[in-house]
């Protein structure tokens, strides 16, 4: 059993596929082994995991954590979800581009977000249980964002009238974000 690795339009950015068991009982699959994960370009620790629960229509994001930065490691174990990263980094080039994926509890893919990007996700099912892992803790003195309906951006989500949280509503675009606020590209 194994995982393989996509790269994506953005460097780093991965498309997880994993390897999945099934019998007439049911499925297993492995979610995270740091060996494998190592060989396929994702190094360091995770150490702390999220879960979000969301109905249809809801988009969360796009949300960053900075100076304190995450990278995450994202699974859709029930429902299906539009996962997008956005590139913060100042001087990337590829800075304010965006890579999306459909997760679900049936492709069972993964989408891996290195630190120095937006994350941010929509729901099209009934409803979406989200899992993350996380390279940092969470602080919220740290807790940022980017508007998800960003013109710049240009994200083409899949649902046209989200429901939102205020937060999310009234996030700034990229390009109204202050240089001390945003993480830089290191090549």
């Amino acid at each position: 059993m194994g995982v393989s690795f996509r790269e994506t339009l953005i460097d780093g950015v991965l498309i997880c596929d994993l390897d999945v068991f099934e019998d007439d009982r049911g499925f297993f699959v492995e979610t995270h082994h740091m060996e494998k994960y190592a060989e396929g370009g994702i190094t360091g620790s995770f150490v702390q995991d999220n879960f979000s629960h969301s109905k249809k229509g809801v988009l969360r994001g796009l949300h960053y954590q900075y100076p304190r930065a995450q990278a995450k490691l994202v699974s859709c174990i029930q429902g299906s979800i539009f996962d997008v990263a956005v590139d913060i980094r100042r001087g990337s080039p590829t800075f304010g581009k965006w890579v999306g994926t459909v997760l679900s509890d049936e492709n069972r893919r993964q989408l891996f977000i290195p630190e120095g990007f937006a994350h941010g996700f929509c729901v099209f099912s009934d409803k979406a249980d989200v899992v993350y892992k996380c390279s940092d803790f969470y602080y919220q003195e740290d807790d940022l964002g980017i508007l998800w309906s960003d013109t710049a951006v240009n994200i083409d989500w899949p649902i046209r009238n989200p429901i939102l949280s205020p937060k999310d509503a009234t996030l700034p675009p990229l390009k109204e974000v202050a240089d001390t606020h945003l993480p830089s590209f290191i090549s």
